[in-house]
């Protein structure tokens, strides 16, 4: 009976450690400077005076990818039959951009780069914006969020740690390697085929608690976003 109680607080304690290693490592990054005036560009912003457009960011905006082409993910409130413009600039030029149809219902929605996007390169920093119109008088014409990206070469030690983690693992080595996109991208996934998971969801929440966005933790996802440019 010893032994099986043991047992039990041992596999506890472990999941526990699972959980809270799901608290993001912010990398050795300063925050970028960003070109946003006091209008309508910032972290989040209210839509028709109720839920917030957010961006899924640390509080630096600056995620770091290991990616060609990642996924992005906002919180979007409700604004039946909106239209979503996304931006990706280089260097303060236009380095691709397109526009897409926003579901009816508010949630978390993603967006990932199609494979007609030109690819990021190691190393550069992209600024990224992503507006929608706004029917509301007392609102600008759009209104915007924004972030950064920046793809990094993962090292031969991190390499051999993917490699060997176990796939529901994934995200804590991500996690603790500071890794944004990747480590949000892969819980999104995780809730996605596992929605009634307790652990996945636990490892969601703690996620988005170390980063400051608690009142996303119970928001749901929705259908990922396709690009309508031509």
């Amino acid at each position: 009976m010893v032994r099986a109680e043991s047992l039990i607080a041992l596999k506890f304690q472990r999941l526990q450690n699972w959980q809270i290693s799901q608290r993001f490592i912010p990398p050795n990054r300063s925050a970028p400077q960003t070109t946003a005036g006091g209008g309508s560009r910032g972290g989040s912003r209210s839509l028709e005076g109720k839920e917030t457009l957010t961006p899924l960011m640390p509080p630096i905006k600056l995620g770091l990818t290991l990616a060609e082409r990642p996924t992005f993910y906002w919180f979007v409130p409700q604004m039946p039959g909106q239209t979503a413009h996304f931006s990706l600039l280089e260097d303060n030029r236009i380095f691709y951009e397109t526009t897409f149809k926003l579901p009816n219902e508010s949630g978390i929605i993603g967006f990932t780069l199609p494979t007609k996007a030109p690819s990021l390169e190691v190393g550069k920093k992209y600024h990224w914006y992503m507006s929608i119109a706004s029917s509301s008088e007392e609102l600008a014409d759009e209104i915007s969020v924004e972030g950064w990206v920046e793809r990094i070469q993962p090292t031969a030690d991190l390499l051999k740690q993917i490699a060997r983690t176990n796939p529901k693992q994934l995200s804590q080595v991500y996690a603790t390697s500071g890794i944004w996109y990747e480590v949000l991208d892969t819980l999104v996934k995780q809730r996605l085929t596992e929605p009634s998971d307790r652990t996945v969801m636990a490892n969601w929440q703690a996620l988005l608690e170390s980063v400051g966005l608690n009142n996303l933790v119970s928001k749901p996802l929705l259908n990922s976003c396709n690009s309508q440019t031509k």
